[in-house]
């Protein structure tokens, strides 16, 4: 898969990522977009490297997609741990 497909999944995964994780979010949409694509990227790498599973080769594989929305949530979660506002 090339650069563009990836930014292409990382957008979807983004959404799916905030869909799932509904909320504020500091940095509004251009920050959770952001994630998504930094998500998909983290998603693919991690998953190549723990796993021994390549994700380039389809870019309508489950495994890419899993892993794509899995690094999404992580770094959202992580986004709002560190830049969230405090409540309270």
């Amino acid at each position: 898969m090339g650069v563009i497909a990836w930014l292409v999944l990382g957008l979807l995964a983004g959404a799916v990522a905030k869909a799932l994780l509904p909320g504020r979010d500091p940095g509004g949409c251009l920050g959770t977009t952001a994630i998504g694509i930094a998500g998909a990227f983290l998603g693919g790498w991690l998953s190549s490297e723990l796993f021994d599973r390549p994700v380039q080769r389809a870019f309508f594989d489950l495994a890419t997609w899993g892993s794509a929305i899995a690094g999404a949530l992580l770094l959202l979660i992580a986004y709002r741990l560190l830049f969230g506002r405090a409540r309270g």
